[in-house]
């Protein structure tokens, strides 16, 4: 403001006291009266005072009172047209506007109350002149006026001028009374509590608010004299310091028992951010404690601006520490028993809050703490390192052989398993990590390490420690996927190409099932007579001989050599009685890696499966054999003309009835081996196959041949729910090899009754001739040869009636077992074993001859 401003507006200051005094009779309107001059300078000091309205400076918010007032007055048109015209006057801008409409609307509401209340009072016109100037002149500044007083003087509460100051205001000594009320009230200083509460914030005690173990907490002494408001606030303040000793006790704690105890590198780092936190509280306290140093002034003009610390302020200071604290003691709580994952699972829980502040907090506290843990999964998946020494990590490794390695050696700990993080991606992340340790291990392969590092480039991440950490859950997901897509596909090419898995599968088909079938033939003509020696008599080396030669004299012997020479003669445990057909089988070795696939059990269940299959096949061999005998070339009914017409019949008969049971028998058996070969083995092959084709890890391949397996198990009659079924066709192939004997001692009497019937014919000449030659064959005692023609029709009938007995007990007994087997197959819960009734009654023959089956 410029000088000539200034004069013109103490002109008109001058002008306004002048005519306010005017209007008083007892005043004196001379300008040069003291009086004049003493009002004139008080009203200065009003219009030059920094005071203001305690109320925010609103200009709607003063004009929307005003309606109301104006409203609930019953003036509804006078408040319309106060509200026209505070629109027009508040649009109003430029040259000729008023700056600050917010103090006009004030003034003027202001005015307006004072008016309405001077009613009640002195009239307007004694203002200026009753403000008591001479009072304020008389010395007497002990005590504020009075109500007597105020209304002798006029003294108005509501009007404008009260807010006025001077440097003898009466309110100094209104606040000074209040101090020394306060003193008398209180025993303690405020500054001194406030000291005494920042020591706790610490951990110490203070010299009047210390720590009562009865109560755990901090608390003021009750001999201290202060207000019940003052106690409770101290009281609520020094539950920081409660929670501040708790999570300190915890770090302390914690780092006092490692390394002798298994605190785990995640529990390290938690109490590392925890301690990171501290650094920040003891900094916050630092600041108060510097401002704890300045006096807190009572009520001044600079109480609310400056530099100090109360109870008040110490508490708008400590709401954010306070929010902390007492989630870091919640987590101190929770995490007290628990490690590793299960630690960090923990604290993600807590993690899912609404307030952005504890979000945040507990983001930049979970990065600290998974920090171990994720370095683990990167360690694992991109280098198949498991570097857990405190048992942390949700993936677990166990000393074990080679051949286990990928069955046994790895397994998740789902305790350990953090919250974050699926089950799926943790399975996912545990087979790629075996994976790598299973190339590295067992296939002697370094190829996974070229396939992590593209996974980690296609992954947007890199190799090296630290790349990953809390909150990128999708990086990681991202990182695993694309590792374990690689290093599963370059498994299976390790497994497919260079241990030609396939071809091991083909080989086992083949040799062990039985699929090779010259080679099969072969085998069981030249083992044959040497398997029906006793069991202990037969020689495995022996055995091993005859199988080369096998190999050698079928197609076997354009195969690999590494898979011929992996097929060996094995020779099963066997007791008093068994037979060389009973213990003899073959085996595949399956060497390292492929052992991880054949195990001992898998390789059991082929086993079972061969033991079976070689039965069957032995059965039928024995069906062939005796239908070799059976040859109508080599019977001629020419060379019993001589015999008796009733003992030809009963030949005829006989020969009749071991033919019929030899066809119903080797219809079942043909049957049954179709279906084995190819309704089971070979299906069973083809879904494999398929399957092995779209296998994407080892896990899925493991898979894919134990359904193979499993398939043939239950097929076959091998499985738990058919050992009813299997025990009957193993009683059905017992009978069709004592069948076989039969039949052998029917041609057998047969040939010699046909070459003692030839003989008969014969000339002298030849008789004797024939004599000599036979001499050694048919002179034994007993022989028909030494009988004469009576007694050799006599030993004939009594021959054939007896195989006919025997034949017709068979038959019966073998009429009974069919009959219980094909009762069973309906009933069994696979379905392909009844279709296997199906086969074996496609002409519906059984059904016709029983009906029960």
């Amino acid at each position: 403001m410029d000088e000539e401003e200034q004069n013109k507006l103490i002109d008109i200051v001058k002008e306004l006291v002048h005519r306010l005094l005017s209007q008083s009779p007892q005043s004196q309107q001379n300008p040069q009266n003291p009086n004049f001059e003493n009002s004139f300078r008080y009203a200065l000091r009003i219009l030059s005072s920094r005071l203001t309205p305690s109320i925010a400076p609103d200009a709607a918010a003063i004009a929307e009172s005003v309606k109301r007032r104006l409203a609930t007055q019953g003036k509804s048109s006078d408040a319309l047209s106060f509200a026209d015209l505070f629109a027009k006057f508040s649009s109003k801008t430029g040259p000729g506007s008023v700056n600050n409409k917010w103090a006009v609307i004030y003034l003027l509401k202001i005015i307006s109350e004072d008016r309405k209340s001077a009613k009640n009072v002195v009239n307007s016109s004694t203002l200026l002149p009753n403000l008591g100037v001479h009072e304020l002149e008389s010395k007497n500044d002990s005590r504020v006026l009075n109500g007597k007083e105020d209304k002798q003087l006029g003294w108005r509460k509501n009007g404008v001028l009260l807010v006025n100051k001077d440097p003898e205001n009466f309110r100094d000594v209104a606040f000074r009374e209040f101090v020394n009320l306060v003193k008398e009230e209180n025993e303690v200083s405020e500054e001194v509590l406030v000291r005494d509460v920042l020591y706790c914030c610490q951990g110490i005690d203070g010299k009047y608010v210390k720590f009562n173990t009865m109560v755990d907490g901090y608390c003021l002494s009750d001999l201290v004299k202060v207000p019940r408001a003052t106690r409770v606030m101290v009281r609520k303040l020094c539950e920081l310091g409660w929670l501040f000793r708790k999570v300190r006790g915890y770090i302390s704690e914690s780092m006092d028992r490692f390394p002798a105890e298994d605190v785990g590198t995640v529990g390290q780092a938690f109490c590392a951010a925890l301690q990171d936190e501290l650094l920040e509280y003891y900094k916050l306290l630092a600041v108060l404690e510097a401002q704890a140093m300045n006096p807190i002034p009572l009520v001044s003009e600079s109480a609310g601006s400056g530099n100090y610390l109360s109870l008040r302020r110490l508490s708008v200071w400590f709401a954010e520490p306070m929010v902390k604290m007492r989630l870091m003691a919640v987590l101190v709580d929770k995490c007290r028993v628990l490690r590793g994952g299960a630690m960090a699972g923990a604290i993600h829980l807590h993690a899912q809050h609404g307030d952005l502040l504890v979000h945040e907090f507990m983001k930049r506290l979970l990065r600290r703490v998974c920090s171990p843990l994720f370095e683990m999964v990167r360690s694992w998946v991109l280098e198949g390192e498991l570097e857990d020494i405190f048992a942390e990590f949700f993936v677990v490794g166990h000393p074990v052989k080679a051949e286990s390695l990928w069955r046994e050696g790895y397994r998740l700990h789902s305790g350990m398993l953090p919250s974050f993080i699926s089950q799926s991606l943790a399975q996912r992340i545990l087979r790629t990590g075996k994976s790598i340790n299973f190339l590295r291990v067992c296939c002697d392969d370094r190829g996974w390490a070229d396939a992590a590092t593209e996974a980690a480039t296609a992954a947007g991440t890199s190799t090296r420690r630290g790349s990953l950490g809390y909150g990128e859950t999708d990086a990681l997901e991202t990182l695993v996927i694309e590792a374990a897509k690689r290093i599963d596909k370059h498994l299976l090419d390790v497994i497919y190409k260079r241990y030609k898995f396939r071809e091991h599968c083909l080989a086992i088909k083949r040799y062990l099932l039985l699929g090779q079938g010259d080679f099969v033939q072969y085998l069981m003509d030249i083992v044959g007579p040497e398997l029906s020696e006793p069991a202990n008599t037969i020689s495995s080396f022996k055995l091993a001989g005859l199988l080369e030669s096998a190999i050698r004299s079928s197609n076997a012997q354009y195969d690999d050599p590494d898979i011929l020479d992996r097929l060996r003669v094995k020779l099963m445990p066997h007791g008093t009685g068994d037979r060389g057909w009973d213990v003899f089988s073959l085996e595949y070795d399956a060497r390292v890696p492929l052992d991880t696939l054949f195990t001992e059990s898998v390789m059991a269940r082929y086993l079972k499966i061969f033991n079976f299959l070689w039965k069957l096949r032995r059965v039928e061999h024995a069906l062939i054999g005796a239908w070799k005998a059976m040859k109508p070339n080599c019977i001629t009914s020419n060379s019993f003309t001589k015999l008796q017409h009733a003992v030809k019949l009963q030949l005829l008969s006989t020969l009749r009835r071991c033919q019929v049971l030899w066809d119903e028998m080797n219809h079942f058996v043909t049957n049954l081996q179709y279906y084995i070969m190819f309704e089971v083995l070979e299906v069973s092959w083809s879904n494999f196959s398929n399957e092995m084709e779209a296998a994407k890890d080892l896990d899925d391949l493991l898979a894919a041949h134990e359904k193979y397996l499993h398939s043939i198990f239950e097929k076959s009659l091998l499985g738990e729910r058919s050992q009813s079924l299997f025990k009957s066709l193993f009683v059905l192939f017992d009978l069709i090899l004592r069948f076989r004997s039969h039949a052998d001692r029917l041609y057998e009497g047969i040939r010699e009754l046909q070459a003692r019937t030839m003989e008969s014919s014969l000339s002298s000449r030849d008789k004797k001739k024939s004599a000599r030659q036979t001499n050694d064959m048919h002179t034994k005692p007993g022989s028909w040869l030494s009988d004469g023609r009576k007694a050799l029709t006599q030993r004939a009938g009594e021959f054939l009636r007896n195989m006919e007995q025997e034949l017709d007990a068979t038959a019966n007994e073998y009429t009974s077992l069919l009959e219980g087997f094909l009762a069973q197959l309906p009933v069994q819960q696979h379905v392909d074993l009844k279709f296997l009734l199906f086969r074996l009654d496609f002409t519906e023959f059984y059904t016709r001859l029983r009906p029960s089956v």
